[in-house]
Order: structure tokens, then sequence, then C-alpha cells
């Protein structure tokens, strides 16, 4: 259907396009399949040519599960009865009356479970004798309750001598999985008889698919340059839903802006808008400060009525190893712009490299050609944290921390940040050390970070509250050496006062208050109790 010129993007006249390249919408023209895409409909496919069961399907959000499933419907044979559910937040009763609606069986409204599933199978036995098939398909399947899974399982017992006469295609994110595979519904995993995984799309199935939907369109000229495919592909993580939205946005920064093509900047501005990440240019500063007002009331509020005594907690370790040294006042040679990023440093820097300047930190000797740099930190009694933060993240764990910047044509490069003020870092690169305002990975940097924290071979899995462990003990000692806690020698598990004090540590941290023992939390613990490491500053010197 051709949609009202009023419900077109601006950008579309701009750029000589006939039609929205990048909606989320479901056109079937803009319909790409790469080959994991091809392959998990194929896995499908099969599974319908097989009697009974179950066949599975997961993947992230937005890597194209529906779109699947529309095609899998597409090609569905003759003989098979399709019954599909879209919204299955429904309980048992409610999941057997869609599934009647589904298939045109006509039930009592008061009909209760037993008269459901008879009349079902009353409906299954004569499709199956006029030698049909009844194939049932969920969507987000994730949504359903185990007590709803289970029941599904029971219908499969619905046979014949033969076969048997229902087939139920599930789709869903990863965590249905993890459902399926749990203790709980282990029946119902032993029932599968095709099971896919579907993965994001790779580099060049980012630039392919980029490139099909803009032919679609009507796009006659280069939009997007390969190193702007390339960004987009690292920041999408190859999921095309996300992959959508970065290119719209892009095209209508483009339109705004009233340029031919897309580069960097606006990749960077089309990222933060989508995510909704702050802008690094100083925008809103009232804003800024009265919110940063209103937290440290709210902080300050709470931290007055904690029962036990605090001292210590709100200290910086004062042990600083000697190459943390303090950041000095950056150098310029009046050449280029205090807040830019020297043309002669760091560059085509790998991420190995830039492990081994971090690991130096440490005091330890990384050989990339040796070993990974994670496995080589577990064997040294170190854990990697890598993710995607704030700066202001990186400056709460007071570690160093290799970044992950970009140049102008997207490639990425690797650097160590060693130390930080309020305005100034020190960055190492090999044998080279720079000094500079922090605006000079303003542009370079969306947050992507890799650390290190001592983990002393005890923490091998988050501690969730009611958890038992010897980090039980770990965690009770810290609490207490921090004022937060008593410890009593008999602490097995994390709950009671033990997790209160836990809470009360991660919101004065800025965490969230969640009682879960992970790597955030164990790195912020580690910082107030003064454990020895590389910290980006000293004690009261920011």
């Amino acid at each position: 259907m051709a949609r009202h010129p009023w419900e077109l993007p601006l950008y579309v006249d701009y750029f000589g396009l006939k039609a929205h390249p990048f909606s989320i919408a479901p056109d079937p023209r803009y319909l790409y399949m790469s080959a994991r895409h091809r392959e998990a409909l194929a896995h499908l496919l099969y599974g319908l040519k097989n009697d009974g069961g179950f066949v599975l399907l997961t993947g992230e959000v937005g890597t194209g599960k529906t779109t699947i499933c529309r095609q899998l419907i597409a090609q569905v044979p003759d003989h098979i009865d399709l019954a599909v559910i879209l919204n299955p937040k429904v309980n048992v009763s409610e999941l057997l009356e869609t599934i009647c609606d589904e298939l045109g069986i006509a039930v009592a409204a008061d009909a209760g479970i037993k008269s459901l599933v008879d009349s079902l199978n009353t409906r299954l036995l004569a499709t199956n004798a006029q030698g049909r098939k009844t194939v049932l398909v969920i969507d987000e399947a994730q949504n359903l309750a185990p007590d709803v899974l289970e029941q599904l399982r029971l219908l499969t017992n619905l046979e014949t001598d033969q076969r048997k006469l229902l087939q139920i295609i599930l789709l869903g994110q990863p965590e249905l999985r993890d459902m399926i595979n749990g203790p709980r519904l282990r029946q119902l995993a032993q029932r599968l008889t095709a099971r896919y995984h579907l993965g994001p799309l790779d580099g060049k199935e980012v630039a392919a698919y980029i490139e099909h939907r803009l032919q679609v369109a009507g796009c006659e000229r280069l939009l997007f340059p390969p190193a702007m495919v390339r960004r987009i592909h690292r920041l999408s993580k190859g999921v095309p839903r996300l992959i959508n939205l970065l290119c719209d946005r892009a095209l209508l920064g483009a339109y705004s802006m009233r340029k031919d093509r897309i580069d960097g900047a606006i990749i960077r501005q089309a990222y933060r808008e989508i995510f909704d990440l702050p802008a690094r240019n100083g925008r809103f500063p009232l804003l800024a400060a009265i919110m940063a007002g209103v937290l440290m009331i709210i902080g300050l509020s709470a931290w007055l009525f904690l029962p036990l005594n605090r001292t210590g907690i709100t200290a910086q370790p004062s042990a600083v190893l000697t190459n943390a040294a303090p950041v000095e006042e950056p150098q310029t040679t009046g050449q280029e712009p205090a807040t830019a990023w020297p043309a002669d440093f760091a560059f085509g820097t790998s991420p190995q490299d830039a492990f081994a300047d971090l690991a130096a930190l440490w005091g330890l000797d990384y050989l990339p050609e040796l070993d990974v740099p994670c496995r080589f930190a577990s064997n040294a009694g170190l854990r990697c944290l890598e993710r995607q933060d704030s700066l202001e993240t990186l400056r709460g764990y007071n570690r160093p921390a290799v970044l992950t910047l970009y140049d102008d044509d997207g490639a990425p490069f690797y650097v160590v940040l060693a130390g930080l003020t309020e305005n100034r870092a020190r960055f190492i690169s090999g044998n080279q050390e720079r000094h500079m305002d922090i605006r000079a990975i303003e542009s370079r940097w969306f947050g992507e970070y890799r650390l290190l924290w001592r983990n002393g071979g005890q923490f091998d899995q988050v501690l969730l509250p009611g958890g038992q462990g010897r980090n039980v003990v770990w965690l009770s000692a810290v609490l207490t050496e921090l004022g937060l806690y008593r410890q009593t020698g008999t602490e097995s598990r994390l709950d009671g006062t033990l997790l209160a004090a836990l809470k009360r540590f991660q919101f004065s941290a800025g965490l969230t208050p969640d009682g879960a023992l992970g790597p955030q939390t164990i790195i912020h613990l580690q910082r107030a109790s003064d454990s020895p490491g590389p910290r980006l500053y000293r004690s009261g010197v920011q």
C-alpha cells in the first residue's frame, strides 16, 4: 500500500528517494534474508516435515524472528492448518481458548480446561483423518509462563498410533531458551525436533542490508560511505532493527544539515539521540546543575538516616601505584585546538597492544602472541569488565581502562586512560604518554571500554540475594571495614542485615541497590576499601 506524502520522512525528497528506506514497519518489499536468516527458515521448514514435537527459534530483540515467521507462514503447504498466536501473555485457559479460536473450533464461554482440550483433540483427530496436519506458531513465546509451556507439552501428547496430532513452533528471545533448558521444563526440551538461535548480521551483511533497502527505495547514489557502514555495524551490533533506527536518524540529520552523505558526526549524533545519551557539548547547564543538586539532596537525606557508623565510606583510597601519576597540564603547540585528538598519537593501535599497556599498570607483562587478554588476566588473579558506559562511570570505578576510539574513517583504535582529573586526562599508548583536555575524546568515544579488577579467585558468578558461598564472608568483612555492618563470623547467606548493608552501599555509590554482588559492585567495594591496584586519581584529587 502506498504511503501518503505526509507520512514520509522529510529526507525522502531531499535525497531523491521514492519511499522510506528504513521504516521498521514489516514491508515485504524490503525483506532482506541473510545467510543466517535463510538457515533459520530452513530449520523451521524442516521442523514442519516432522510429526509432532516442538521447533524452537530464538534471537535477540530486533534480529528478525518475526520476519522469518512471516516467511514461514507464506511457505506453509496447503495441507497444513496453521494457528498463529502473536500475544501469548495468557494463562492456560486463555491459551486453549485462543488455539480453538484460531482453528475455528466452537467452544462454550464457560468451558473448562478439560472441555477445551477435548474439543481440540476432536478437531485434531478429524483433521488427521482428512490427511491434514495442524501447526501452532507462537511468537514472543518468552512471555509464556512455565505452567503454560507445560500445558503446551501436554498438548503434544495428543496422538494416534502413527503420529502426533499437533506441531508447535516457538519463537522468542534468548530467555525462552534458558527457560526451556531449565530443570522444570526438561521434558519439553526433550521434545525439540529442531532449534536455531538467530544471531546478528556480520559486517558484510550489514553493508548488503543497507544497500538493499536503499535500492528498493530508489536510491541512485552513495549515501553511506563504507567507513560509516562499518561504524553502524559496530554501534548496532548487527541488529537489523537498530540498523534501521540509526540509518533513518542519520539521513534525517544529513537533511537538516544539508549534507549530501553521512559522516561520522551525523552517526554520533544519531546514536546519542536513539539511545538518549547526554550531549557532550555543554548544553542545558542549568538543568544539569538542578538535577545534580536534587540528587545530592536525596543522597544526603538517605545518608543521614543510615543507622550504622559510616566512617570511611566516602573516603577515596590513598594507596596509588607509582605508575598512576597525576594528570598534568596539557601542552599545546598552537597548531591544533587544545581539545583535538593529536594526529600522531595512538591511531592504529590494536586492542592487544592497548591491553599490554593496561596490564603493565597492574605490574604484569602481557605478550599478545602467547595468550588472549582476559584469559591472561584470569590466570593473574584479575578479571575483565567490558561495558559501554559514561566517563562518570569510569570515574566512579577509579581504575585505568582501555578505551575504544574511532578515527575519521570510522576505524577503531585503542588507548589506555591512565589518569583523570575533572577536565584533563592522561593517556598511554606504547611508549608514548599524553596529557590532554578530556574533550579530546568527545567525537571519538562511544563509551566502550575494558578495565581490570582484582578477583582473588573468589568471584565466579554474581551472588544474588539469598545466595550462599565464601563471597558472603568476604562481603561481610569489607562492609564491616567500611562501617556499614557488624560482622558476626556466622554469615553464610546474603540476606537480612547483610543484604540491607549491601544495598545501602550500592545506593551511596550511585549503583542500582538491587542487592546483587557483581563485578560493578565489587569494583566499588574494592575502591572504597583501599584495595591495591592502579587508580585514575589520588584521594581528593580529581
